[in-house]
């Protein structure tokens, strides 16, 4: 994504990328914790679906801003299977609440 400013082209691609990979990393860490502590550990395999789309939608999209969101999206919930499994040692140290059943 391109404009124009003061006759100088200004080039906004990466700065939409990055923005969306700061919302999408906070989002996967708030979903991380959310689903552990509703689902426990199982909730690794979300994760791994959810992460195997995104990296199939970006491979078939053509417009190149959103197939970097999407692959960004991708490997990051894959990052989320190890997290989510981790997240269960953080709940026994008592680094976050463990749901009552």
């Amino acid at each position: 994504m391109t404009i124009e400013l003061f006759s100088t082209s200004i080039n906004l691609s990466g700065l939409i990328i990055g923005i969306s990979v700061f919302i999408i990393i906070i989002f996967a860490r708030w979903l991380c914790i959310w689903g552990e502590y509703h689902f426990t550990k199982i909730f690794w395999v979300f994760f791994l679906i959810s992460g195997i789309i995104a990296l199939a939608f970006a491979i078939l999209s053509s417009n190149l801003l959103i197939s970097a969101i999407l692959s960004a999206t991708g490997f990051i919930f894959l990052w989320g299977i190890q997290e989510t499994i981790e997240q269960e040692e953080r709940v026994k140290k008592g680094w976050f609440k463990k749901k009552q059943k």
